[in-house]
């Protein structure tokens, strides 16, 4: 694999990761459209630790704030979120945690299908599309409960199968439970960490392999920085805009992906 190709793919992966467009799925469809070649599992540990920089660098305060108010410290508090905001994080990881460990060798095998990526693309737009159009979502962030972490953890669940994406079910399930647009991607942003951070520390060996160097340091560069940007943009673009541009960008995506297969 080229320097070249390595930071597509962060790009890739960065965009990709918070966007709710499905990383996993982008990861796949692109070499497999440009035949790349096979990047090797520390490429894949280099990615998801860009994407982690990414949402701690972002979201610093945020963070230092949500410990403080855990832990009782007193100075640090957001009002912006409630004060068990960590314990309602660590309750939404464990679903996702739960299936990812069990399917993970699907993950790697029957789910990679570019036919079965195309239907779910298509599919999970169509419902984040719908859910977004209805009426009714004035829950801040500071309105979360148990009940909404564990039911948009478990949505996160999901996300395992690539087309899906890890944002997007996520973003679907706060827009289900009546948050607002920016407050379901907030939630869904900061919920990204302990799940990439735990994918990330199981396979950390891997970055002191013979495998890892220049690609790998492109590759974490690229997903961090194109992180840092999708992260911004969408919650600045959600102050005016809806999530359909998504919807329709899954759908043409998809169409595509099908005509390629049969092409090929």
């Amino acid at each position: 694999m080229t320097i070249f190709q390595a930071i597509i793919l962060g790009i890739v992966q960065g965009l990709g990761e918070f966007l709710p467009i499905s990383s996993s799925a982008h990861l796949i469809i692109v070499p497999w459209m440009f035949n790349f070649p096979d990047p090797g599992l520390a490429f894949d540990v280099a990615l998801h630790a860009g994407t982690l920089i990414a949402v701690i660098l972002f979201f610093a305060k945020d963070w230092i704030s949500i410990f403080a108010s855990a832990f009782r410290m007193k100075g640090f508090q957001d009002t912006r979120y409630p004060k068990n905001i960590l314990w309602l994080l660590v309750a939404a990881t464990i679903p996702g945690a739960a299936f990812g460990a069990a399917l993970e060798s699907k993950a790697e095998t029957v789910f990679r299908s570019p036919l079965l990526i195309a239907a779910t693309l298509a599919i999970m737009g169509l419902i984040l599309y719908v859910l977004d159009t209805k009426g009714g979502k004035h829950k801040n962030i500071k309105g979360t409960s148990l009940k909404d972490s564990l039911l948009i953890g478990l949505a996160q669940a999901f996300a395992i199968i690539p087309g899906v994406s890890r944002s997007g079910s996520t973003i679907s399930a706060g827009l289900a439970l009546g948050f607002d647009r920016k407050s379901a991607a907030r939630f869904s942003f900061l919920l990204s960490a302990p799940i990439i951070f735990g994918a990330t520390i199981l396979k950390v060996k891997y970055f002191f392999s013979p495998e890892f160097g220049m690609n790998e340091i492109a590759g974490i560069a690229a997903a961090g920085i194109s992180g840092l940007i999708a992260i911004a943009w969408l919650l600045k673009f959600l102050e005016k805009a809806s999530y359909k541009a998504f919807f329709w960008y899954r759908l043409i995506l998809a169409a595509t992906i099908v005509a390629v297969f049969f092409i090929k």
